[in-house]
């Protein structure tokens, strides 16, 4: 069974090999190189392919077809990242080893469904989800014969052979978890809010068009704006001149005019102006829909009209996620996806290099302590040597004047001698009281000095070693926000036991639930509806156990975004309490209510300037560096050649 960086490797190299229809890239034609598009695949043979391609100019008008050989074409990028087709892998399948995909894609795709006999054995049916087989696993192997030193093996037997169940190992497939004695005290999982204002089944596009627009704003020239705001101005009757709407409208259709694609096209052949603007804006929108010719868009007539506004909820975000899908073929924005990700691996080299800074400090620092407790020992050693080396000189000598008094026999002249020793003794006994009284008393005035140095001196370790952590706690929480501003994939946060999915958007706070079959949508928003979320979560399961190892990584900024987001609700209510509480004599205009805060949405000249979302990725790393002290990365002259070069 492949892992999933090896499927994705064969899928990448699969596609390399057999290109599809509308692929554009190059082909050789007169012995040069031109820009042409796939508009057929003709299989002749199982090892002959040969494609049918439309050769195009440099505004990527259609000149002439013809019949090349796949040898006579160069595609010079893939067509995916790895890194796309593994997040397209996750979100295709619902279990791996083995890869299973979702029904609804099969059914689709006309994918069979049939275990493979290899599989037959592993894995079984149950309740319409691919499981393991346990049961090959929980019985017993029957041994007979003698043991590998040669002595019988003994059976213990209870009527027939009695089975015996090996323990699980966890975590396991989460429909198969049963209740154990060592299982903790759950809490009861609180039910999500419902109260939104467009209908359950058009949350998903409601919070895909919101998150797209938002992570892409700096390159739709398009301001922030708050999911509540384009909940409201999506659900308001007179959207034609919220400028919100127009703006976001406006926005999609310049990315697809500047591509200087189809729609570009279709413009040049109503000879229209290429101006949007807020009278305009639904005339360029009605050519949209009547260039993608789709059955479900029939709202031309009524936007013609003026009556934009008067379409439900599924017909605008519809509207717009078709846009969305148009831009995203762009090659405009393709180039912003590739930027991106060369960004996050710039960031990933910093990132890992600041790791390896960090890593050899550490080593050199434990390799010089080792060194002085080495030297300490030696030290140590030396001074006992010397200590019994004097002692033994001592009785040495000792021994060596009482062998010459006995020698010379002359006891009258030792005891001169032992006399003139007592003398001498005592008074070197005073003066070496003197210097230890005078020692003791250095000695004293030298431990209080050096025991208050010490204290000072650890202080500032203390203090040193508190800025460092703080350093790298906040250069690794900055790190993880360029990280997020660069998202180009949103994965949720992981799975319950029922296939449910749990999103999380840090610019709005709130966990969203969605149901496994994407109709209905929840939301959390407090702090305790998050700590009983988790506590309800069984870790025996596969699916919850990575949910909350998800929701312990991020509970953190999870509840500041929430209590952000609770502070603001507050404020919010006050001021509407405040409102209504005027007289009607000096009455706010309607404007001024915080729940109508969508309607004062306003974009500051043709660009968005000083924008801190998304900063040059130069100024990123710097800011990064900075935050480190003593920290030197050899990875700044390369974004410093690169800045000047752009």
């Amino acid at each position: 069974m492949l892992s999933l960086k090896d499927l994705a490797n064969t899928i990448a190299e699969t596609m390399q090999k057999r290109l599809f229809v509308g692929a554009e890239l190059y082909g050789r034609k007169e012995n040069d190189v031109f820009a042409c598009k796939i508009t057929k695949v003709l299989e002749e043979g199982p090892d002959k392919i040969q494609y049918e391609v439309a050769w195009l100019d440099k505004n990527k008008k259609v000149m002439e077809h013809s019949l090349v050989s796949r040898e006579d074409l160069i595609q010079k990028k893939a067509p995916f990242s790895r890194n796309v087709l593994k997040s397209f892998i996750r979100d295709s399948t619902y279990r791996s080893a083995p890869w299973v995909i979702h029904d609804k894609l099969a059914r689709n795709h006309g994918i069979s469904t049939d275990l493979p006999e290899e599989l037959r054995s592993q894995v079984i049916f149950k309740d319409g989800l691919l499981v393991r087989n346990m049961e090959g696993k929980n019985k017993r192997k029957k041994i007979d014969g003698e043991r590998f030193d040669g002595s019988t093996m003994e059976r213990t037997k209870k009527g027939d052979d009695q089975q015996m169940k090996e323990p699980i190992k966890y975590p396991i497939d989460d429909l198969l978890v049963q209740p154990g004695a060592d299982d903790p005290i759950f809490t009861d999982r609180p039910s999500p809010s419902r109260d939104f204002n467009v209908p359950l089944d058009c949350v998903g596009d409601l919070l895909m068009v919101w998150d797209f627009c938002s992570s892409f704003g700096r390159l739709l020239q398009l301001s922030p704006f708050s999911l509540e705001d384009f909940e409201n101005a999506i659900c308001h009757k007179d959207s034609n001149q919220i400028l919100l709407l127009v703006e976001t409208h406006s926005a999609l259709l310049r990315l697809l005019i500047k591509d200087n694609g189809e729609y570009l096209l279709a413009l040049g052949k109503r000879n229209k102006k290429l101006k949007i603007t807020l009278i305009n804006w639904t005339e360029y929108l009605c050519d949209f829909l009547e260039m993608i010719k789709l059955p479900e868009f029939s709202y031309t007539a009524t936007i013609k009209r003026g009556h934009y506004g008067l379409l439900d909820a599924h017909a605008k975000l519809g509207i717009l996620r078709e846009l969305i899908n148009q831009a995203i073929q762009t090659d405009i924005f393709r180039e912003k996806l590739d930027s991106v990700i060369e960004e996050q691996q710039e960031l990933g080299a910093t990132r890992r290099g600041e790791a390896i800074e960090e890593a050899r400090k550490k080593r050199e620092e434990k390799e010089h302590l080792k060194a002085e407790a080495d030297a300490n020992g030696v030290m140590d050693q030396q001074f006992l040597g010397s200590v019994e080396s004097v002692a033994a000189n001592d009785n040495h000598s000792k021994q060596n004047g009482h062998i010459e008094k006995k020698r010379n026999g002359k006891v009258q002249q030792g005891n001169a001698l032992e006399n003139c020793e007592t003398k001498l003794s005592n008074t070197a006994s005073k003066k070496k009281a003197k210097k230890q009284n005078l020692d003791v008393e250095v000695a004293a005035d030298n431990g209080k000095d050096s025991s208050r140095k010490e204290g000072l001196k650890q202080l500032k370790d203390d203090k040193k070693e508190a800025a460092e952590k703080m350093n790298k706690e906040q250069r690794r929480e900055f790190y993880e926000r360029e990280m997020e501003k660069r998202v180009i994939h949103r994965n949720p946060l992981g799975k319950d036991k029922f296939y449910n999915r749990y999103w999380w958007f840090h610019r709005d706070g709130r966990i969203f639930v969605e149901s496994s079959d994407s109709k209905e949508w929840g939301y959390y928003s407090s702090k305790e509806e998050l700590d009983a979320l988790m506590g309800s979560l069984n870790i025996k399961g596969e699916r919850e156990w990575a949910l909350k190892k998800q929701l312990e990584k991020f509970h953190s900024r999870i509840c500041k975004e929430l209590q952000k987001r609770s502070k603001e609700f507050a404020h919010k209510i006050a001021m509407e309490e405040a409102v209504v509480r005027r007289s009607t004599r000096v009455r706010a205009p309607p404007r001024e209510n915080p729940a109508n805060a969508f309607l004062r949405y306003s974009r500051v000249g043709n660009h968005i300037v000083n924008d801190e979302r998304n900063p040059p990725l130069t100024d990123v790393i710097k800011k990064i560096l900075r935050l480190g002290i003593g920290i030197k990365i050899s990875l700044l002259p390369l974004f410093s050649e690169t800045e000047q070069g752009q």
